[in-house]
């Protein structure tokens, strides 16, 4: 099973992500813009890594259960 602490990490990276976007949606100059687009694309790039962790996590405890 998937720590809760990497499950609660990734639904936050996805509010900040949804969060970021929405703002460079609103932001009024290039620069705002940009910058909320940069905070969203990290954001995006955090979530697929705790993804990938918590893949590797439920295959170990998958493993674990077979030995």
């Amino acid at each position: 099973m998937e720590d809760p602490t990497t499950q609660e990490l990734r639904v936050d990276q996805l509010r900040r992500e949804v969060e970021e976007k929405r703002r460079a949606e609103e932001a009024g100059g290039e620069h705002d813009t940009a910058q909320h687009d940069r905070r969203a694309t990290k954001a995006e790039y955090l979530r697929a890594k705790l993804e990938e962790r918590a893949r590797a996590e439920r295959e170990a405890a998958a493993d674990d259960e077979g030995a």
